[in-house]
This record gives structure tokens, sequence and C-alpha cells, in this order.
């Protein structure tokens, strides 16, 4: 074979590989000078509320970290839909970001018209947990989670519990309760978790699965009972209640957890760099007390782990609608 051949293949080499190196320049060159101005984190619900509160703070930290502004951008609507679907449609490149609750990977299964994919999106970062916590009427001798089934089990067609919602956390905690123990309880539906309080007070609600924010007024003082909440581990706000799992209910794991989300094709470099960042200012003690002040507990997970997570998290909540038949309603507030 003469030298001609043999140099054929490095003419076709060589400028595939000039493309490589070009392309991995301009990738580090991007995530380097990645922010250059403000970023745009879009808060899917009204203000005032944990989303909203977590969101402002989060993005103040994160702002001071990445050097420039994180401008919060609430757009409420149809449980969430109205937020996710607004960043899908953003370009992507790291400047319109979503912060979320379960509800991104609740809706698909939920609704019968959801206005995003989750395809459409990428998790950057699982950046906070936070529990239920299972409250009972004090009309009912009930301290345990064995008390409720137990009691459940011997008076059907007696437990009736609250929720925020057809399709909300709270509402599908309880489906998932009944569906692992066996109990039946009738779904009393409110606008917000606060709403059903009243009527747990004098007894015609037996139970609701709360938000821990919703219910610390009402436990605090006794008006209503907190029996367990449902983390992975106990919660510092409830330190002496058991977690549901705990209780004997092993894999019964339920958590208003909140995640930032890019649009599919963000570049991995700067989602990366938001990612570092998010970790960083989540060990913050300023951002760690603020957030605490809502029952909320930072965590700040790799873009991997946060992944991984979503997608468990889109299958547990899939099984459970399918099984239990839920149709949601779009609209309806968290």
């Amino acid at each position: 074979m003469d030298t001609e051949t043999l140099m054929k293949p490095r003419r076709w080499i060589s400028p595939l590989l000039g493309f490589a190196l070009m392309g991995a320049t301009a990738t580090g060159a991007v995530a380097q000078s990645f922010p250059d101005k403000p970023i745009r984190l879009v808060l899917p619900y009204s203000p005032g509320g944990v989303v909203d509160t977590v969101g402002r703070q989060i993005g103040e930290h994160l702002g001071n970290e990445l050097g420039q502004p994180v401008v919060p951008d609430n757009r409420p609507g149809a449980g969430g839909m109205i937020g996710a679907s607004a960043v899908t449609r953003s370009d992507a490149d790291g400047y319109t970001l979503l912060l979320m609750d379960p509800a991104i990977v609740i809706n698909p299964t939920l609704q019968s018209k959801v206005p995003y994919d989750l395809k459409d999106l990428r998790v950057v970062s699982v950046v906070s947990s936070s529990p239920l916590v299972l409250v009972t009427t004090p009309q009912l001798k009930i301290s345990t989670v064995d008390d409720l089934i137990a009691y459940g089990k011997a008076n059907p067609g007696a437990l009736n519990y609250g929720s925020a919602g057809v399709g909300t956390t709270p509402h599908l905690a309880a489906e998932f309760l009944q569906q692992r123990t066996g109990i039946k309880a009738t779904h009393v539906p409110f606008r917000s978790i606060s709403q059903s309080y009243p009527g747990m007070i004098e007894g015609k609600i037996q139970f609701s699965f709360s938000s821990i924010a919703g219910a610390l007024p009402f436990t605090s003082d006794k008006r209503v009972n907190a029996i367990a909440t449902t983390g992975a581990k106990r919660s510092p706000v409830f330190p002496d209640l058991p977690t549901v799992e705990e209780s004997g209910q092993k894999g019964f794991v339920v958590d208003l957890w909140l995640g930032v989300f890019a649009p599919a094709g963000t570049p991995d470099a700067v989602v990366e760099k938001i990612n570092e960042g998010l970790r960083t200012v989540l060990k913050r003690p300023a951002l760690i007390k603020a957030m605490a002040k809502v029952g909320v507990q930072p965590n700040g997970t790799t873009v991997a782990e946060g992944t991984d997570f979503v997608k468990s998290e889109f299958d547990k909540w899939k099984d459970v609608i399918e099984t239990a038949g839920i149709k949601g309603a779009a609209g309806k507030a968290k």
C-alpha cells in the first residue's frame, strides 16, 4: 500500500477531531462565562406559598454565588402547569429555570391535557425535602398509625380525610395509605389544607396529611393530634414523632420535595455550574434557617441523583393514581 493511501484516513480523522476540539472548547467557554446576565427563576404558584418563599430565598443566595441576579417570576395557574410549560418553551441556555414541587411528575398522569412533556425538561437538582405530617381529630382517641388503621378496619366507611385538592400530594398520600393498608376513607377536598382543620377539630374530618407549615398552628396547641411524619427519617420539627415507615408501613415515604429544572438541551457544563452553585448555597446557615421556618430542609443532589429521584417519583405516583382511578381537574390550587 502506497504512502498516499495510508494518509487518506488521516485526511478524514483530522477535520473531525478538529471539530470535536472546537466543540469542547466552545462548551467550556460558555460554562466559564456563564452567567453574564440575570437568570429568571419561574415560580409556578402565587406569591406567599412554600414554593414562592423558598424560591425567593434560594434565588437570592444563588444570585450572590453566581454573580448575577436570580429574578423570581411568578407564573401561577393550572396546578403549576402554566409555569412549567413556559420553561419548556424557553431558550435552553441556563437563563430560565423552574422551581417545582411533586406536581411536575403528578400532572402528566393525573391530567388529561398537560401543556408540557417531562422530556422537555432536565433536572438540575432536588433542592429541598419536606415530609408531610399525619394529623387526626381529637374527637377520636387515635394516637398512632396502627390506631388509625385499626379504627378504619373496624369501622368501614367511617373515615373522612381532607386534602388541599384532587391530585395534590396530601390527597395522593392518603390514597397511598389506603392502598397499602386496605382501609377505606372518603376524600373531602378543600381549596387549601388549612380549610380542612375546622372540620377536623369538630370531628367531621378524621385525618389529613398536611404540610408541616400548614399543621403547626393547629398541632402546637393540640387542636389536632400529630401522629406521624412521612419522610425517610424523622422531621426535626417533630423529632418525637415516628415516621409512617417506622410505624410498620415499610416503603411509605412521601415528600413535598422541590426541584430546580432547566429546558432540555441546556448544556451539561451550564447545568453542572448551576448545580454546584445550588449545593454550595444550600449549606449556608442563613438559608438553612430561613427554609426551616416553613418546614423545609435543604437537600441539594447531584444532577444524576436528582434525575434518578424524579424518575422514581414519577413511577410511584403514576402507580398510585392509576390504581385509584383518580382524574384531575387542571387549575386546582396547591
